[in-house]
């Protein structure tokens, strides 16, 4: 048992005198505890991410700390500016300045920008004007594409030379682009002048419907362009297309806010999550009608007006206060970097110049927008109780501002089906440009000049709502009485439809038999001054 213990103390000692000596005889495989080390790698892209909004943020911050600055330049302007100069930076440093990618605008930055204006859109001048501003969203776009697609091409015709190859599909594919009216640079001029409530909502209202219009005629002429041929059931296909991309993009935002009210009734002992059903809902309902190519935009404002009045019944305070500025916050920072992006980009490129092209461009867009205007408000103010005066028709005609969807759809273009894309590109970025520093720079002197009427800043007061909901239902009884079945004899229909049946399925609890106080506070109140 000794020898047998002395044999493994021996045998485990050469072994030690073994590693031993080959630890010394190779000091470079000894490794120093790495005190510190840097992997960029790994945190890059969301370090990046947020390095982006950082500086949007401090641009924002920075902007309206200058009330003189602020006061003449639109925070648009200045963050295009500021874009250009970041681009213009990275170029001077030898790398590539990042595009402005489509699939990071359409399902990153302009949906929380659309869910803002969905959720909080003012539905009372929303419908009041609805004729009026589909008017100007259907008719008035079909107008400036065709219109601007035609010119466009016969001055092509007669330029000749590098704009020979331009053809007529190429045209009209180039005027659905840039015609229509941006939400985005709508919102970002109107919030600061504060234009009264009845031409903001048209123009804002216009550029948010104009939306199936333009999905619509760009991809009818997308295909038109790949197949090389048109027939009368093509042009047929494409009127049907339409009234699929716009009513099934309302009929999807519209399950989805149903389901979001749905869900929000039984949130009562989950309070923390009740403003991620309204996100996820909203989202949710954008990304399903991306998936059928209908109109996401459609989607999202429908999802928001139909889920607001239930939500907002059913969830707390808090969670009502942490939707309201979530959103505010989430829409201002998008708007913030898509204006950046716009910049950076510009100085990306690539381009083409031509100076015939896009100053034909410029000029039509403008004229287009004047001629459309002018006619469509003929025929409406013949059906208008308050009449569109010429003031009116000039704000409405002048704030027709393009923005980020035109060059995120021009820079989607095939440069296989069409070889003047970057032309195109170009030429967008000048119209974007053009409107958003000229006409958003001289739009608040304007009104002024004008003596345009303003936004009221001081909230209704109590009576005044009292007096308004009275009003409405001696209205839609006069209504019923004379037998004339206007617009207030279907409000009060939809709203006693509403209350009766929706709100009890929709709206948990007591809150459901809500009783209807103002009218019966506007009864007391008319008695007691007679």
């Amino acid at each position: 048992m000794k020898k047998r213990m002395k044999m493994l103390l021996l045998l485990g000692f050469c072994c030690g005198m073994v590693f031993g000596d080959q630890n010394r005889s190779d000091p470079h495989d000894q490794r120093v505890f790495p005190v510190l080390s840097i992997n960029y790698d790994y945190v890059q892209m969301p370090f990046e991410v947020s390095l982006w909004i950082l500086l949007a943020s401090l641009m924002k911050l920075g902007f309206h700390l200058l009330p003189v600055l602020s006061g003449v330049v639109p925070e648009s302007c200045l963050l295009i500016v500021v874009g250009l100069l970041v681009g213009g930076l990275i170029r001077v440093m030898g790398k590539n300045p990042p595009v402005l990618d489509s699939q990071l605008f359409f399902l990153c930055l302009l949906p929380p920008i659309i869910l803002d204006a969905g959720y909080f859109l003012p539905i009372r001048p929303f419908t009041e004007n609805a004729g009026t501003i589909l008017t100007f969203a259907v008719l008035g776009t079909l107008w400036n594409v065709f219109f601007m697609g035609a010119v466009l091409y016969g001055a092509c015709r007669l330029e000749a030379g590098r704009l020979a190859s331009v053809d007529l599909l190429s045209c009209l594919l180039f005027g659905s682009i840039v015609s229509a009216v941006d939400p985005v640079a709508v919102l970002a001029v109107f919030e600061e002048i504060h234009i009264n409530e009845l031409l903001h909502i048209l123009v804002f209202g216009e550029s948010l419907l104009n939306d199936a219009v333009t999905v619509v005629l760009y991809h009818l002429f997308e295909e038109f362009a790949h197949a090389g041929e048109v027939t009368v059931g093509d042009v047929f296909l494409g009127v049907v297309c339409f009234f699929v991309v716009a009513l099934g993009g309302v009929l999807v935002g519209g399950v989805y806010g149903v389901l979001a009210a749905f869900t929000s009734r039984f949130t009562s002992h989950t309070r923390v999550i009740e403003p991620l059903f309204v996100f996820l809902y909203s989202y949710m309902a954008y990304l399903s009608a991306e998936v059928f190519h209908l109109s996401g935009i459609m989607a999202l404002i429908a999802c928001g007006v139909v889920m607001r009045p239930y939500v907002e019944a059913n969830i707390s305070h808090k969670s009502y206060t942490t939707i309201k500025y979530f959103l505010k916050m989430w829409s201002s920072v998008s708007e913030t970097l898509i204006f950046i992006f716009l910049g950076v980009s510009t100085v990306a490129g690539p381009h083409a110049w031509n100076w015939t092209f896009v100053s034909i461009t410029i000029v039509l867009c403008l004229l287009s927008r004047v001629l459309g205007v002018v006619g469509l408000t003929y025929i409406i103010n013949k059906y208008r109780m308050v009449k569109l005066s010429g003031k009116d028709q000039f704000i409405v005609a002048y704030g027709g501002l393009r923005g980020a969807i035109a060059f995120s759809l021009a820079f989607l273009l095939s440069s296989d089906d069409f070889p003047m894309k970057d032309m195109f590109l170009t030429a967008i970025i000048t119209v974007i440009f053009f409107t958003v520093f000229v006409q958003g720079m001289t739009i608040r002197p304007l009104v002024d000049l004008l003596a345009v009427k303003k936004r009221k800043q001081s909230k209704c007061s109590i009576n005044e709502e009292i007096h308004t909901q009275f009003l409405e239902h001696l209205l839609a009884g006069i209504e019923g009485v004379c037998g004339h079945y206007g617009h207030h004899h279907w409000r009060h229909k939809l709203n006693r439809f509403n209350k009766r049946y929706i709100k009890r399925c929709l709206i948990g609890g007591e809150r459901s038999q809500e009783p209807h106080v103002c009218v019966r506070v506007c009864v007391s109140v008319m008695k007691s001054t007679e």
